[in-house]
């Protein structure tokens, strides 16, 4: 029988298995899309903004977004996966990228940066993991310029959501890509609560759009085949091919936009 492969998160040896870097690599091209749809939206230009990534894991987000053209503090509150995004920035990224993204580490309630600094802030893979939601936020309000964007995404609280996050992410001998405890249900939060967290630090929520694999039984497939080694994290996301889906309710992740009311 093959030996189950180690899950550890933020790890540098390249035969664990890293939730968080699957996470990561799946959702970048969304996560851009959305972005880049949200600041036409908005009117924001990137050439010449800032932009905060919080949660910003090995990086790859915060390269993604100083390729539009902003320049990024990514901040994470792993040290090693500090090192790590240091690293790839150096190795992977083009001269753009490596000149215009700063890797910190520091927690989200407490991100050592200046008030109202930011013109955008985007949470990656904080608000499912947070138990308390509102320092988080306080910190992401002051963060923000009046005018900027706070973009998010995060997993909703359904029964479909639960059955993967805490179950098939965290149990499941097959699926299982997380340290049990990285999820619990009343860390996964609903569109209307998470709308009315973001009012009470003075944020109007102005978006929500459900995003998803284009067909689910490919993120089994991917979780699997990464689990036994016959994939890398890079050749996930053309397998899972996440794709946007405004018009339908989000029934597992999803993101959204708020600004300051």
């Amino acid at each position: 029988m093959a030996r189950a492969p180690r899950v550890e998160l933020d790890s540098p040896l390249p035969e664990t298995v890293d939730g968080r870097q699957i996470r990561a690599v799946a959702f970048q091209a969304s996560r851009l899309e959305y972005v880049d749809k949200t600041l036409r939206t908005v009117g924001l230009t990137a050439a010449g903004s800032r932009a905060l990534v919080v949660g910003s894991g090995r990086g790859l987000l915060a390269r993604g977004l100083a390729g539009l053209g902003f320049d990024v503090v990514a901040i994470d509150p792993s040290a090693s996966a500090t090192a790590i995004a240091r690293e790839a920035g150096e190795g992977e990224a083009g001269e753009r990228e490596r000149l215009a993204v700063r890797y910190e580490t520091a927690p989200p309630e407490e991100l050592g940066v200046a008030d109202a600094a930011f013109d955008l802030v985007y949470y990656a893979d904080t608000f499912e993991v947070a138990p308390a939601l509102d320092p988080v936020l306080a910190e992401g309000a002051r963060a923000l310029a009046p005018d900027g964007v706070l973009v998010y995404d995060t997993v909703n609280r359904t029964l479909v959501s639960r059955l993967i996050y805490l179950i098939a992410f965290q149990r499941l001998p097959m699926t299982r890509i997380m340290p049990p405890g990285r999820y619990a249900a009343e860390r996964l939060r609903t569109p209307a609560e998470m709308t009315e967290a973001l009012r009470r630090h003075g944020l109007r929520n102005e978006d929500i759009c459900d995003f998803k694999p284009r067909d689910p039984r490919s993120l089994v497939k991917a979780t699997m085949d990464r689990r036994r080694g016959r994939i890398t994290d890079e050749e996930i996301p053309p397998i899972v091919d996440f794709v946007l889906a405004p018009d339908t309710r989000p029934q597992v992740t999803y993101l959204g936009y708020a600004r300051k009311a």
